[in-house]
């Protein structure tokens, strides 16, 4: 990693080291994977290196518990990931916000709102993003949230 001298730099330096060192994309365009989230027809698609992939039925938040809308980039995903909160695993967890807002699989029915803010996935289709995410990277993958 490169020094960069003044200590407030320490944050902007890193992430030059980190892109310089192909360890992502720093410009939302470049993206190679993005996924499309509209939740007025509760789906989600997904595009990788520009071209439609998949397009899934979500379930996202209820009411009270809003799915935030906006551009996401993926802070950390899990295999398996169990939550003290909810006391429940969620399966093939992609993390897009630091208070917990994920993509994960869910056994139950998907199509309309109903979960605590999280866009949930069948659990197949999940696995496939997950496993999509791993190739592509964190910083390569794009979460677009409307409504």
């Amino acid at each position: 990693m490169a020094s960069c001298g003044l200590r407030g730099m320490i944050s902007l330096c890193f992430l030059v080291s980190v892109f310089v060192m192909g360890g992502g994309n720093l410009s939302a365009n470049a993206a190679s994977l993005i996924a499309k989230v509209d939740l007025s027809s509760q789906r989600m698609q997904v595009f990788v290196n520009g071209k439609k992939q998949h397009s899934w039925s979500i379930a996202s938040g209820k009411r009270g518990w809003r799915t935030p809308t906006g551009r996401f980039t993926p802070i950390t995903s899990y295999r398996k990931k169990f939550v003290k909160r909810w006391n429940m695993t969620l399966p093939y967890a992609v993390v897009l916000k630091s208070s917990g807002i994920a993509v994960h699989g869910s056994n139950g029915p998907m199509g309309s709102p109903r979960s605590h803010g999280c866009i949930r996935l069948s659990v197949g289709n999940a696995a496939k993003f997950y496993k999509l995410v791993g190739r592509h990277g964190l910083w390569g993958t794009k979460v677009i949230v409307t409504q």
